[in-house]
């Protein structure tokens, strides 16, 4: 078939050009959309009595017969198309004749694809709802198994305090969190109709915007036509939305890839989410957590060639928005696969060194502000306390001693305030337990909280 546009032309595409002009590599990908996004707009034009009833439903079933084809694996889209839509129109001008020239009155491949690429990112984002809420659960479960497991709390990489391992996990709850509520309003942005825009000024033929809106599931359409077949802010959204999501996957991968080291020792990888070296054959390789922090770096890429698209575009719409799909199908995919990786690792590849754990919390001076806080328990002035402390300290390092090692009576010599019940408050479990303000370690507010997130995640 000729190209739309060819009785303007009196030369046909350098053949090169012509590779180099069509999307139809990628954007077969929204060939449901586009069929579901042509059966609506027939349907209104039927409904406005543009189209006649027996054209209309000539259309609307030659789009299902391809739809049909292509679910079999009849109907394959492909070069030398220019894109998804002109191929289905292709194929329904070939399948029912001259009334198939009549589907695309009163709309653009503008507009039309604005419609169809929205209805693909809608679909993804309903899917990474589901996915980002299994890992949640996956961490949940992790986490009620964990609840007096103790692990060194880091600030700047340094040891800090000791804390619950279940607090540790049920940090990434709210982080995914976060992220499944960023999706939920970027999704209440995409579902916006720009179908009736037409190129950018909209159109004379009497059409129905509201209808085919309805049709499709969009809960409104675009106000202003120009706006409509130009905004790609959603898009952006999206991959800045992803974005974050794998920062947040990337850091727990990091976390995982340390705690499996020789030198903290603190959890094992399981055959199922590990390999093995080519050379070395006593490794056992975090490659999971490795490629998903790796990935991360190419979704952060997505973001910055979807800015640096839009940012110098006058309006309306432009060719260079062409290149806003293959970074969206490539973030869409990204991040589905990190995350269903990410919940594999939590649930079949990890195992936790409890005793490692539990000796790397008892063995070094974390405990420090409980020994601080003893003092003000006793009324002395925190910063006084807190210098004391930092003698004892001192004193310890330079005797390869712990806290627990000292007597009562070298205590004393730092203040008359300590007594022997100190060492009791000094019991990692003790001083995990006494963090009792809420959003704290505490084992009472961890049970809260598991218990909270087991009414949110409906477990």
């Amino acid at each position: 078939m000729a190209k739309v546009w060819s009785k303007r032309f009196d030369n046909t595409l350098n053949p090169f050009i012509e590779k180099f002009n069509a999307s139809i590599g990628f954007d077969r990908k929204l060939i449901l959309e586009d069929l579901d996004c042509s059966i609506a707009h027939a349907k209104m034009l039927g409904k406005t009595q543009v189209l006649s009833p027996p054209e209309t439903l000539q259309i609307v079933n030659g789009l299902k017969t391809i739809k049909v084809e292509y679910l079999e694996g009849k109907f394959s889209p492909g070069f030398p198309s220019e894109d998804i839509h002109y191929c289905i129109e292709e194929k329904l001008i070939s399948l029912i004749g001259e009334t198939g020239k009549k589907l695309h009155t009163g709309r653009s491949r503008n507009d039309q694809v604005g419609t169809d690429i929205r209805m693909w990112l809608r679909k993804e984002i309903d899917n990474l709802e589901v996915l980002i809420t299994d890992l949640q659960k996956s961490l949940l479960n992790l986490a009620k198994s964990n609840i007096y497991t103790l692990i060194p709390g880091y600030t700047h990489m340094q040891r800090a305090q000791p804390l619950s391992l279940a607090h540790h996990l049920l940090a990434y709850l709210e982080m995914f969190q976060r992220d499944r509520e960023r999706f939920k309003e970027v999704r209440s942005r995409v579902n916006t109709s720009p179908l009736g825009a037409a190129a950018l000024a909209g159109t004379k033929i009497k059409i129905d915007r509201n209808f085919t809106a309805a049709e499709l599931g969009f809960e409104k359409i675009y106000k202003n036509s120009i706006d409509a077949v130009s905004d790609r802010d959603f898009s952006i959204e999206f991959v800045s939305s992803s974005a974050i999501l794998m920062a947040h996957l990337s850091k727990i991968s990091e976390e995982i890839i340390l705690w499996v080291t020789d030198e903290f020792s603190f959890a094992k990888l399981t055959d199922k989410c590990a390999t093995g070296s080519s050379l070395m054959p006593q490794k056992k390789n975090p490659d999971v957590p490795e490629l998903i922090r790796g990935k991360t770096g190419r979704v952060y890429g997505h973001l910055q060639a979807l800015l640096t698209m839009v940012k110098g575009v006058p309006l309306a719409y432009n060719k260079d928005f062409q290149e806003d799909k293959e970074p969206l199908f490539d973030t869409a995919e990204t991040i589905s696969s990190c995350i269903k990786a990410m919940t594999i690792l939590i649930d079949e590849g990890i195992e936790f060194n409890i005793k490692n754990l539990s000796d790397s919390v008892g063995n070094d001076f974390s405990n420090a502000t409980d020994l601080a806080d003893y003092l003000v328990g006793k009324e002395v002035p925190f910063r006084t306390a807190y210098q004391v402390v930092g003698e004892i300290v001192k004193y310890c390092l330079e005797r390869k001693l712990l806290f627990k090692n000292l007597k009562i009576d070298e205590l004393k010599k730092f203040h008359h305030e300590f007594e022997e019940d100190v060492f009791v408050d000094l019991e990692p479990l003790n001083v995990v337990k006494s963090r009792t303000s809420e959003g704290g370690t505490g084992f009472i507010q961890v049970e809260k909280e598991v218990k909270n997130w087991q009414k949110k995640l409906l477990l």
